[in-house]
C-alpha cells in the first residue's frame, strides 16, 4: 500500500508515521516538505506520489487565533482537505480526514452521535465543518474521523501543560463545566493503523462501502478538573509537583477570544459496529501515556 501522510510533525501526525509504517510505502509530510496553503502545490505533490490512501492529520489548530486569521483556518482547515480530495477521486484512492468535536455547540446533556446537528461555535469548529462537507462533497472513498481533546506528551497538550503548571504553582483553577473525551494521540495512531490494516488489499473498494462520518475519541468523559485530577494522580514524578489544591472554576472565568462548546464527549459506537475496534476508556490510555514519562529526564 502507497500512503502519503500530510501533518507529520504535529502530535497525531508524529504518531501516525510510526504506526503505519509496517503497511508499506509511506510518504510523510511535514510544513518543511509542503506548505498546505499552497494548494496547487499540494495538488501536484499528490498527483507526484499517486498514493492509494492519503491520511490528512494536517490542520489548523490555534482556536483563539483563528478568530483573527480567519482565511489562513478556512485556507488549512477546509480548502486543503477540498484539494486532497478531489485528488484522491481522481486517483481512485481513500482519504482518511481528522476533524474535531468543536463542530458542535455542546448544549447536549450525553454524548454526542454522528446524527447530531453541528453547529460551530467559533472559526475553527467552522473551518473544520467547511472540510468535513468538502469532503464529503467530493465524493471520494473516505473516512473522516472527528475526535476529542487530543494530547500527547511531546508538543503542547492539556497533558503537558498541567504537568508544568503543578510544578509552577501550589493552587491550579482548572474549568469543571468543559466535557470531553480525552484522546491519547498514540493510541488514534494505533486504532487508525488497524482500520488500514483491514483495508488491505484493496483500500478504494474497502473504505467506498464504509465512507462517511465516523466519532472516535477516548471511550467514556471527564470535565477538564477530572482531567486533570488523573494527570496529577498519575503523574510519575509526582514529588516534583508544587501544587497542593485543585480548585473548580466555569469557564466564563478565563474569558477566551474564541468562545469554547461546554459537552463535546462523543459516542464511537458506529466505528465500534462498523471496524470491530474501540478506543480504551480514556484514563486507561492516560495511564498508559503517562507510564511512559520519564522518572529523571535529566537535565
Amino acid at each position: 500500500m502507497r500512503i502519503l501522510l500530510l501533518g507529520k510533525t504535529g502530535q497525531l501526525g508524529w504518531e501516525l508515521q510510526r504506526t503505519i509504517a509496517p503497511l508499506g510505502e509511506v510518504y510523510a509530510l511535514g510544513p518543511e516538505e509542503l506548505n498546505l496553503t499552497d494548494l496547487d502545490a499540494l495538488a501536484r505533490r499528490i498527483n507526484e506520489v499517486h498514493p492509494q490512501v492519503i491520511v490528512n492529520a494536517s490542520a489548523y489548530t490555534a482556536v483563539d487565533r483563528a478568530e483573527e486569521q480567519v482565511d489562513l483556518a478556512m485556507r488549512l482547515n477546509a480548502q486543503a482537505p477540498a484539494v486532497m480530495a478531489e485528488a484522491a477521486c481522481a486517483l481512485n484512492a481513500a482519504l482518511i480526514h481528522f476533524s474535531t468535536d468543536y463542530v458542535f455547540d455542546g448544549g447536549k446533556d450525553s454524548a454526542y452521535t454522528e446524527d447530531d446537528p453541528t453547529n460551530p461555535l467559533n472559526v475553527y469548529g467552522q473551518s473544520k465543518l467547511s472540510g468535513e462537507q468538502a469532503v464529503i462533497q467530493a465524493g471520494c472513498a473516505h473516512l473522516i474521523l472527528r475526535t476529542s481533546w487530543v494530547y500527547s506528551l511531546r508538543g503542547d497538550s492539556f497533558v503537558s501543560k498541567t504537568l508544568k503548571w503543578a510544578r509552577q504553582q501550589e493552587t491550579l483553577r482548572i474549568v469543571s463545566d468543559q466535557v470531553g473525551s480525552p484522546t491519547w494521540a498514540r493510541m488514534l495512531a494505533e486504532i487508525t493503523a488497524a482500520v488500514l490494516a483491514q483495508s488491505l488489499p484493496a483500500p478504494q473498494a474497502y473504505f467506498s462501502k464504509r465512507s462517511g462520518v465516523y466519532h472516535l475519541g477516548g471511550s467514556g468523559a471527564a470535565s477538564r478538573l477530572d482531567f486533570a485530577r488523573a494527570i496529577l494522580r498519575l503523574d510519575p514524578r509526582a514529588d516534583e509537583q508544587k501544587v497542593r489544591t485543585l480548585e473548580a472554576a466555569s469557564t466564563a472565568d478565563f474569558p477566551t477570544p474564541a468562545k469554547r462548546p461546554l459537552r463535546t464527549s462523543l459516542n464511537g459506537s458506529r466505528f465500534e459496529a462498523s471496524f470491530g475496534l474501540r478506543l480504551p476508556n480514556w484514563e486507561d490510555s492516560l495511564q498508559l501515556a503517562m507510564s511512559e514519562q520519564p522518572t529523571n529526564p535529566g537535565p
